[in-house]
């Protein structure tokens, strides 16, 4: 199968870089920063799109339903990257945030040959887990046309799944086929072609913006406080401590002591100090608020 790839601008020479295996490597490098420079501001252009996405993914989570990475290669690493870092910061199920990837496991390290072109692939995973209309499913692909990611979004539609596309050139297949498309349009890589550097950092960016904001919007985040941070090891334990005195200024002894009585939840420990009642008080008010902290301390607002 002929396939032309010539038109896309992911794929198209940047004339800044042309000359770079010439330079120096202080130059060389920035080359490379300047043209990062770029990946930011062509983020900000999408941010009403990626706040649309955000609501979705939100009220996705408060009816039950999960969020669904689908990409290949760097485009589905990066989606299981973001996805498997929402448990450890947020306290989530492990598979309320999931990521795919074609070619599965092994692609996660290594290439897996023709897995991206495979369309069958995409339907087989998304049946594994099950992908139902309650779903929110994110189709990554820089080139906006990686038929592993497009047969995703449109078996996702037929079941009456919301769909997402995240790609970098406009106007494409992906960003047609989805109920809400987020296209930053990064330019040229600075090496030709290759979409694991501004593309996948534009991508690494917005996926931030989709999991943080849900977060933040389900009563995961109190002021800019990760409240909900499971420790799972030495550093996490000390950061849970410092969380409990950042929000109720505290002495280290009472939060540790407060902790303590909470089973490790620090929601629970910052409310009993807030309003000095008992852990099994303090857990059932943030029942009642839907886990947001400000609405236990300001029940009226």
């Amino acid at each position: 199968m002929m396939v032309s790839i010539n038109q896309l601008i992911t794929e198209s020479q940047n004339t800044a870089s042309q000359n770079i295996d010439r330079l120096s490597t202080l130059d060389m490098l920035k080359v490379i920063n300047h043209e990062d420079q770029k990946v930011a501001l062509a983020v900000q252009k999408v941010l009403p799109e990626i706040a649309k996405a955000v609501d979705l993914i939100a009220s996705s989570f408060n009816r039950g339903g999960r969020l669904i990475y689908l990409g290949a290669g760097t485009s589905g690493r990066l989606g299981i990257l973001d996805a498997s870092e929402c448990p450890p910061t947020f306290g989530t199920p492990s598979d309320q945030v999931i990521g795919l990837i074609a070619g599965g496991y092994p692609a996660i390290l290594k290439a897996v040959e023709n897995a991206e072109d495979n369309r069958e692939f995409a339907i087989q995973d998304l049946n594994n887990i099950a992908l139902n209309n309650k779903d929110v499913l994110v189709g990554i692909a820089a080139s906006g046309r990686t038929p592993y990611v497009l047969s995703g979004i449109e078996y996702a539609r037929e079941i009456g799944c919301t769909t997402i596309g995240i790609s970098c050139n406009p106007n494409s297949q992906l960003a047609v086929l989805s109920n809400i498309a987020i296209t930053p349009i990064v330019g040229a890589e600075v090496i030709t072609g290759s979409s694991r550097m501004k593309a996948g950092t534009a991508q690494k960016l917005i996926l931030n913006m989709l999991t943080t904001g849900a977060m933040i919007k389900t009563g995961k985040v109190f002021g800019n406080l990760m409240v909900d941070v499971v420790a799972t090891n030495a550093k996490l334990v000390e950061r849970q401590k410092n969380i409990v005195i950042q929000a109720t200024q505290c002495e280290r002894l009472e939060a540790e002591l407060a902790l303590q009585e909470a089973n490790g939840e620090c929601k629970v420990a910052i409310v009993m100090l807030l309003l000095k009642i008992s852990a099994k008080e303090a857990k059932m008010r943030l029942s009642q608020s839907n886990g947001f902290i400000h609405q236990v301390l300001n029940p009226t607002k």
